[in-house]
């Protein structure tokens, strides 16, 4: 297992200055952010030119991880496969493959995105939809020698109502997924709040957990009270806001990570965990950010063998 972190927390630095720190603070591997831009919601960065990836790209990005002797685990392009826009979908799809592309090109074996969800349908619709358009960017990723995985956020911010907007957060809908090819970035902090117990999960689906994330949350109980487990109707114009929960760096919420890294060890993975930093308290400029990471990385090296 190796250690890694996410760049998207950081997206106007370079990938240079990236694998620079991330060398000397302890990290092993960047799970890299290809969004064709930045600006369309937090926590997404244009970390390589997938769109115009040539060998000279190819080259660079080799030469920059081997001279900061770091793994390339994976990269990050997160957004909705079943976006009810067909043009919106179709940007996505394309810049989806490019990203597939990219990897083969750089012989990363994984590329992360979402299952997402046509908000103006029904699950059941939306199910069938998936099983219609989705296993062809599954063979398209497996003809370059590359896994589709997909991170278990329930993206609830992209609902009108707060509800789920990526139908890939319980064990139940990842079975579905499987069912079309796609693997699994786990990630325990999404399981926390909609009340699964994420330990409890990864012995039955090991075999598809290729990579992790590693992000804590902390749970309000009494503000939980007040709105309900669906949160807060009125958000005051931030679809996020859910009132009872907030993301937090590992090590400052109820996770238990100690367990869970156990848990990982004792079923064979060997990927990487990959932190991944939205903890608003540890956020807001670099300074703060990278004191977040630091604060990841020093709850969970020691967890980790070297």
């Amino acid at each position: 297992m190796r250690l890694g972190m996410l760049t998207a927390c950081l997206p106007q630095w370079t990938l240079e200055q990236l694998a620079g720190w991330a060398k000397v603070n302890g990290y092993e591997a960047l799970e890299v952010a290809v969004w064709p831009r930045t600006g369309g919601r937090d926590f997404e960065a244009a970390h390589l030119p997938v769109a115009e990836f040539g060998s000279q790209q190819v080259d660079e990005t080799t030469q920059l991880f081997e001279r900061y002797g770091l793994e390339l685990s994976a990269l990050a392009y997160y957004e909705n496969n079943l976006h009810p826009d067909p043009a919106r979908r179709e940007e996505i799809r394309t810049h989806l493959k490019h990203s597939i592309d990219a990897a083969q090109a750089l012989g990363v074996p994984y590329v992360g995105t979402f299952i997402g969800r046509d908000w103006t349908k029904s699950v059941a619709d939306n199910l069938a939809e998936g099983q219609r358009v989705l296993p062809e960017l599954v063979d398209y990723a497996g003809e370059r020698g590359v896994k589709l995985i997909v991170e278990n956020c329930v993206m609830e911010g992209w609902h009108p109502d707060g509800y789920p907007g990526n139908l890939a957060y319980s064990p139940e809908l990842w079975e579905w997924m499987f069912s079309l090819g796609f693997y699994l970035n786990w990630d325990p902090s999404h399981l926390t709040w909609i009340g699964i117990d994420p330990v409890e999960t990864i012995a039955p689906y090991i075999d598809r957990i290729v990579h992790a994330q590693a992000k804590d949350v902390e749970l309000d109980a009494g503000a939980r009270n007040r709105y309900g487990f669906f949160g807060k109707v009125d958000k005051v114009g931030n679809p996020w806001d859910m009132g009872w929960w907030r993301y937090r760096v590992p090590g400052l919420g109820q996770v238990d990570w100690p367990k869970v890294v156990d848990r990982l060890y004792e079923h064979g993975f060997t990927g990487t965990l990959s932190v991944e930093h939205e903890d608003p308290v540890w956020g807001g400029d670099d300074e703060r950010i990278t004191q977040g990471l630091r604060i990841a990385q020093r709850s969970l090296r020691p967890l980790i063998v070297a």
